[in-house]
């Protein structure tokens, strides 16, 4: 959402929730610089995904597949699910039924 990827698509390869960080392929690359060695004869540059704050980030709408904002929420039989703010779609379900979360039939 900010920065020089501002716009970019990619997978998420990893999420650290402590920190409040992801990495997603082919976003926030730099370059490693190796010294020629037994696992490297060659040496060089290595490009390689940093870590990036997860505010920075937003899921992609199954329906229209743009950038939109998640909301979670019950349905009638009591399980959980993420869903697009934007369309409404369900993006995936997080817990089973409930019957504590289920609404009462008149």
């Amino acid at each position: 959402m900010s920065g020089d990827d501002r716009g970019k698509r990619g997978q998420v390869l990893s999420v650290d929730r402590t920190a409040g960080k992801v990495v997603v392929k082919g976003i926030n690359l730099v370059y490693k610089h190796l010294r020629r060695s037994q696992q490297s004869p060659q040496g060089g540059r290595l490009s390689k995904e940093m870590p990036i704050d997860i505010s920075s980030v937003m899921l992609l709408c199954p329906q229209t597949n743009q950038p939109t904002r998640v909301g979670v929420r019950y349905l009638d039989d009591g399980t959980k699910e993420l869903y697009s703010k934007k369309s409404g779609a369900t993006i995936r379900r997080l817990s089973p039924p409930r019957k504590a979360y289920a609404r009462k039939q008149a």
